[in-house]
Formats: C-alpha cells, sequence, structure tokens
C-alpha cells in the first residue's frame, strides 16, 4: 500500500502535567473518521520528537530550541512550591522567592522552570525527575518549585503546594515542525484556538452565489393591478364610469331651452 493510501492520521506529543483531553475530545467530534494518537514525551525530549517526525505536533513547554519547529503559545502556569503539609509555609497564602533562601530546594535534572539563579540552598545531588524529587520532599529533604500542573500530576496526601508570585512561569506552546504544517495540524491549531466547527479560517471559502436578478418571465408571472386598466383590458366599462354613461355623462346628448322663431 503506497502512502497516499494509507488511512489518515495525527500524532500528537505532550510533556507531563499538560492535559490535552478536552482538545482531544474536540478533535474526536470533528473527526471522527481520522484517529488521534496520544505520544508521552519528556519535555527534553519534545523538539527532538517533534524534528523526528515522531508526531505530528506536539504540546511542549517553553522554551524550546526552535531550531526547524514553529510554536503558538497557549498559556502560561501558575508556579508553585511544594511542601510537606506540616511545613510553616504550609499556613501562608503564597511564598516568594526570597522566603525560600534558607531550605533547601531541589531542581531534578529535568525542570522545566527557567531560572537565571535557582533559589534556596541546593541539595547534595540534584534528583533525576520531578517525580523523584517529589519523594524527596516527602521524606523531608527539601522543597521543590514547579508548574502546578506538575504539583497536580504528583499529587500525594502529605504534600500540599502554594503559589510563588514572582518566580519564573512555565509556558504551554503547540509546536510542529514549520515546514509539515499540513491540513492536520491547521486542524488541530483552530481546536485549541477555539475556532467554532463553522469556521472558515484556513479553509477555501464557498463560491459566492450570484444574486438573483429579475427577468422577463418574473414579470409575466406578476399578478395584473387591480382597478380601471382591469376592466377596460376586458373591454367592459366598470366602477364609476358605468354610471356616469347611463346617467347621461360625456356620451350623453346636451339638453337646453328652444330657441323663439322670429
Amino acid at each position: 500500500m503506497t502512502s497516499s493510501e494509507e488511512t489518515p492520521s495525527f500524532r500528537l506529543a505532550y510533556v507531563p502535567g499538560v492535559t490535552p483531553g478536552k482538545w482531544v475530545r474536540i478533535w474526536n467530534e470533528r473527526l471522527p473518521d481520522i484517529p488521534l494518537t496520544l505520544v508521552g514525551v519528556s519535555a527534553a525530549e519534545a523538539p527532538d520528537a517533534l524534528r523526528g517526525r515522531d508526531a505530528d505536533a506536539g504540546l511542549v513547554r517553553l522554551p524550546i530550541d526552535r531550531t526547524a519547529l514553529s510554536a503558538i503559545p497557549l498559556y502560561t502556569e501558575t508556579t508553585v512550591v511544594v511542601v510537606p503539609k506540616d511545613h510553616v509555609m504550609a499556613t501562608v497564602d503564597e511564598v516568594s522567592v526570597a522566603d525560600l533562601a534558607d531550605d533547601i530546594v531541589l531542581h531534578p535534572l529535568d525542570e522545566t522552570l527557567d531560572w537565571e539563579q535557582r533559589p534556596g540552598r541546593p541539595a547534595v545531588e540534584r534528583p533525576a525527575t520531578t517525580a523523584d524529587a517529589v519523594e524527596l520532599v516527602a521524606a523531608g529533604v527539601g522543597l521543590l518549585v514547579v508548574p502546578q500542573s506538575l504539583a497536580r500530576l504528583h499529587h500525594r496526601k502529605d504534600l500540599t503546594y502554594r503559589p510563588v508570585p514572582d518566580a519564573p512561569e512555565s509556558r504551554v506552546a503547540l509546536s510542529w515542525p514549520e515546514d509539515e504544517t499540513t491540513d492536520l495540524v491547521e486542524e488541530f491549531i483552530g481546536i485549541v484556538r477555539g475556532r467554532t466547527v463553522n469556521s472558515t479560517r484556513g479553509r477555501p471559502k464557498p463560491p459566492a452565489q450570484p444574486k438573483g436578478r429579475r427577468t422577463e418571465s418574473d414579470g409575466a408571472r406578476r399578478k395584473p393591478a387591480a382597478g380601471r386598466a382591469t376592466g377596460r383590458a376586458g373591454g367592459k366599462p366598470t366602477g364609476k364610469s358605468a354610471g356616469k354613461g347611463a346617467r347621461g355623462g360625456s356620451g350623453a346628448p346636451k339638453r337646453g331651452k328652444p330657441r323663439r322663431r322670429p
């Protein structure tokens, strides 16, 4: 079977913490004959997965290496600090970066935040993954600053999290190979941007229908006007004209006084 005969499909990569469920559901409603396959990748692997054509598009975290890739930012996440429930920071509404200065802050090798200067005291060794770092927070080794979606993804009953407003934020974007902006990629772009199913953006518009013109046949089908014109057309007197003729109207002889003879 040649590639042109293959059943079309769409592969969507996504990084941990990102939940594409809503967009996948809309895709399945609009394009039920084109299956969408989800491909889980780490944040670090996502750019290479797209350049290697392992996926048609991907939900990634910025910044990424944009070489040969297009990207549309979608939303920005709140950054939070993950702490044990009995930690003093669990008693406040939010935490600043300066508040972390005296604590060990874990920075896993797959960290997604772009720090100019990492806060807190460094750990003896960096955890390999965010999941490993969460386990260390539960063990009381240190704290962890992550996008809120990752805190939810690795939720534990003995941990909680608080916003850190002045920390770097994580932006989620839709990315794809810049030379592979296919019709299906355009369809998914429309979905994540909230375009309705009837939106014509990116699709050819149907030719405009010519406005109707009145033809002679249309005029022939018009109803004749009522009134004297109708009566005259039929050769019959109508209305008051009939009465005038009977009472000596313009068609009757004039009467006057007889002349005297000389």
